[in-house]
């Protein structure tokens, strides 16, 4: 009977070991994730939305410059023909 109470206050201490070890590593997790949340907040990053809106302003742009350099460059040969 000695032995089957120790065993079983040993799986008891083992059991709440593990249970604690679990608790430490969800609140070990939950600060990195809080952490690295903070970091990315402070380094002010640009959201991929934003990046990607940007992107397709920015070549609407671009076709609608080489446009008007190309009827720019057209005036130009034809005011030099006239000149």
């Amino acid at each position: 009977m000695t032995q089957s109470r120790i065993f079983d206050d040993l799986g008891r201490l083992m059991n709440d070991a593990a249970s604690v070890a679990d608790g430490l590593r969800r609140e070990v997790e939950t600060m990195v994730k809080t952490q690295g949340e903070r970091w990315v907040a402070d380094m002010d990053l640009v959201r991929r939305e934003d990046y990607d809106a940007l992107r397709e302003l920015v070549q609407a742009h671009g076709a609608e410059i080489a446009e008007l350099k190309k009827q720019l460059d057209a005036l130009k040969s034809t005011k030099r023909k006239t000149s």
